[in-house]
């Protein structure tokens, strides 16, 4: 018996592990071609003769608020260079970079017929890491500067668990959930699972359409931070559910455990320090996938299901 059970086990993982690698190889097909516009060279190297042409072809990199003056003073200041010559080192090369962002859109497209390819835009904004990356239907802008590394210089007064993910290999998971944002309806965010499982459907897009990251730096956790969250699952839940904070509404959870933030608050002096934040966006991501496995249902209409319907019937456990 036990044998029958494990060989059926092998054979509905090699039926998903084969089902899995025919949709990547369909996908690939797309071959989505982009170039990517380095604005922030054509910037460095502008001229006041040239300023002008760089206006007509990038205007809504300009504020018509300030003179020809003010930009053509802005790309001779000191750190301003300082800030063009960071960015040019470490992007010096950028095929790796945007072969990844090609491949996501490449997946968007599978999984989003509509989706059209936009302009893909590099600049820098003075390490603006809230504004990293700026989507809209026709053009997408990186912020360049907010990927230099997490130990550089120029985040040396931002909170290290915010620097950890300001490096190159989390450019295109930030893409990702900003069109996680835009497929993602979720209107009603009003208890704690309203928010876990609006995040968890934001994580597991990630899951879909960027396959190729791995589990921790969809997520923007360190390796150690994911398995803290993995063998402490459990416990996190019980937590939850014997305090009864599910269905809360107190406006002070998510700044506990939604929230970005250097560690998760329990309240209890043994284990918050040693907890990674955003635990809640965590369990909302696994119950996500639990829903998914137990559920025939596409991507698209998983984003736009309930709170109730993705936690009644995900048939979600943690993991012991």
């Amino acid at each position: 018996m036990k044998l029958k059970l494990l060989f059926l086990l092998v054979f509905f993982i090699a039926v998903s592990c084969n089902e899995g690698s025919k949709t990547e190889k369909e996908i690939a097909k797309i071959n989505t071609n982009i170039e990517v516009e380095r604005f922030d060279k054509l910037f460095a190297e502008v001229s006041s003769d040239s300023l002008t042409n760089l206006k007509s072809a990038y205007p809504f990199m300009f504020s018509e608020k300030f003179q020809d003056s003010f930009w053509l003073a802005k790309q001779k200041d000191t750190l301003q260079i300082q800030l063009f010559n960071e960015v040019d080192n470490t992007f010096a090369r950028f095929n790796d970079t945007e072969y990844e962002i090609e491949s996501l859109f490449n997946h968007l497209k599978h999984y989003f017929p509509e989706f059209y390819t936009p302009r893909v835009i590099t600049t820098t904004n003075d390490v603006d890491y809230r504004n990293k990356v700026v989507v809209t239907d026709a053009i997408v802008v990186i912020a360049l500067d907010s990927y230099l590394g997490s130990e550089h210089e120029f985040y040396g007064s931002i909170p290290k668990y915010i620097s950890a993910n300001l490096k190159k290999e989390q450019l295109v998971v930030d893409l990702a959930n900003e069109y996680a944002k835009k497929y993602t309806y979720h209107p009603r965010r009003q208890t704690l699972l309203d928010e876990m499982i609006y995040f968890g459907k934001l994580l597991y897009f990630k899951d879909v359409v960027i396959p190729f990251k791995t589990d921790s730096e969809r997520i923007g956790y360190s390796q150690e931070q994911l398995d803290w969250a993995q063998n402490n699952e459990s416990y996190i839940w019980r937590y939850f559910v014997e305090r009864e904070l599910l269905f809360s509404t107190d406006a002070k959870l998510p700044s506990r455990f939604i929230i970005d933030a250097p560690f998760s608050k329990f309240f209890l002096e043994e284990i918050d320090t040693d907890s990674p934040g955003r635990l809640g966006q965590y369990i909302g991501w696994q119950i996500v996938r639990a829903y998914m496995h137990q559920n025939e249902v596409s991507l698209k209409e998983m984003l736009m299901k309930s709170t109730e319907e993705i936690f009644n019937n995900s048939k979600f456990k943690p993991r012991k």
